[in-house]
């Protein structure tokens, strides 16, 4: 147990972002859809929309913060 919370401490706050976006992705398309290959594709891209949308508004606060 100890050594998950060194791991724990260590690790940025971002990546915690991966298996969030994939559990809403994967859960909000299962409540949609129940065949399973049709789950797994519209989360794969619901998924890659989340990411997407996290980098650009990411890209614009950081372009927004340049030089303060």
């Amino acid at each position: 147990m100890q050594s998950f919370l060194i791991l724990a401490d260590k690790t940025h706050a971002s990546w915690y972002l991966l298996p969030l976006a994939l559990t809403v992705s994967l859960v909000y398309s299962a409540t949609r859809f129940e065949y399973p290959p049709q789950i797994l594709r519209r989360s794969a891209r619901l998924f890659v929309t989340i990411l997407v949308s996290m980098a650009a508004l990411f890209a614009v606060l950081f372009l927004l913060s340049w030089n303060l």
